[in-house]
């Protein structure tokens, strides 16, 4: 087994527990490798490490309003490109009636995580009803269409290579954050039976990101029976369980959801403070230095950024140091309320993203300037 170069040192004034007892009049910022999961270190500085003045360059914090978004698409292989590199593409799909035909996706595995609306979603293994707060992950290749009941709005995250997997969830075991009996499977039920009808219908193929069609004189998803262990599974944000810990911030990593290859999907959902005195409260200042960071904001209050709203997205780079808002950090130790009230999908990447139409279309320019509002004065536990 390898070891990562170094001892645990200290070196003048520092916490001897991450994340709590800081010393007075500092900020920390964690220094750490493999996304929270590799070796780490904490400075204290005593400056703000967000306190820029200017930003110039490529490289900064980006934000995108997909709510501006209000073309529709009628297969969502059409949907806009947020934001994509070779293992994972995030696009936005707007869908206000049901689909005419049916999808495929031979890229690979499909997870849709609906931001709004209702309805049927049928496909080769049978019927799932949806609405706003589901994940429904549909294994590469499966055929399926959508009948709204209501306007759907969805953030569709394609895992290109590999497998979705779910988690290790190590010394909590499998039952923590969910229950693997929570994620729900297709049924061939009296809905599945009544959609089949023997009219002619397309099947709109997707491989290597180009569309091909198939035609043919009846309707494909016309399986009486199934078995085995690749199949489809809906699971919504209501029924995710949090890791918490009363004297310790988590980082963002004890709440993945669902594993790619080079990439995971975590999901925030309202938890109550630590409880602890001398415990942090917000997200800590971290570097992003092997991973891209995406925040999709569903619904709440996003207690650790200011002037975001439901529908918006957000992207730290690899390469630079970012934290929580100025109006957050005056809540660090002692919040105004008792937990968090948020909904949101996280997505890191190993691999650099490139910022697709849809984004580039809706970009909130004044994003990397919202840390110079004027904010709290370092804080540390009494």
């Amino acid at each position: 087994m390898r070891k990562y170069i170094g001892l645990p040192r200290i070196e003048g004034r520092a916490a001897r527990q991450a994340h709590a007892g800081l010393p007075e009049g500092t900020w920390e910022r964690e220094l750490g490798k493999e996304g929270f999961f590799g070796p780490a270190t904490h400075m204290y500085h005593r400056h703000a490490p967000t306190g820029w003045t200017s930003w110039e360059g490529p490289l900064k914090p980006r934000a995108f309003d997909l709510t501006r978004l209000d073309e529709t698409q009628a297969c969502p292989f059409e949907a806009g490109e947020v934001l994509f590199n070779g293992h994972v593409r995030l696009r936005h799909w707007r869908a206000p009636r049901s689909m005419d035909h049916l999808a495929r996706n031979g890229d690979g595995d499909e997870l849709i995580f609906v931001h709004a609306g209702r309805g049927d979603l049928y496909c080769d293994y049978g019927h799932l009803a949806i609405e706003a707060g589901d994940y429904v992950m549909l294994p590469r290749s499966t055929m399926w269409r959508l009948e709204a009941s209501e306007p759907i709005v969805a953030l569709l995250i394609e895992c290109t290579n590999g497998s979705y997997l779910l988690p290790d969830k190590g010394l909590v075991g499998d039952h923590a954050i969910f229950d693997p009996a929570m994620l729900d499977t297709p049924h061939l039920d009296e809905a599945f039976e009544a959609q089949r009808d023997e009219r002619e219908w397309r099947v709109r193929i997707k491989r290597r990101n180009a569309i091909s069609t198939v035609t043919y004189p009846f309707n494909p998803l016309d399986a009486v029976g199934w078995k085995g262990d690749l199949v489809p599974v809906r699971i919504n944000v209501r029924d995710i369980r949090p890791l918490m810990s009363h004297r310790y911030h988590l980082p963002p990593s004890a709440h993945t959801t669902f594993v790619g290859d080079r990439f995971v999907v975590c999901t925030f959902v309202p938890r109550p403070f630590e409880s602890g005195e001398d415990a942090l409260k917000v997200p800590f200042f971290h570097n992003n230095d092997d991973y891209d960071e995406v925040i999709f904001y569903h619904d709440g209050d996003f207690f650790s950024r200011d002037n975001i709203h439901p529908g918006m997205v957000t992207f730290h780079p690899c390469g630079f140091t970012h934290g929580p808002h100025p109006k957050a950090l005056k809540n660090a130790f002692t919040p105004k309320k008792s937990g968090t009230e948020e909904y949101a999908v996280m997505i890191d990447t190993r691999d650099a993203l490139e910022i697709g139409s849809a984004a580039a279309a809706t970009e909130f320019e004044g994003y990397a300037r919202s840390w110079q509002t004027p904010g709290a004065e370092p804080q540390a536990a009494e």
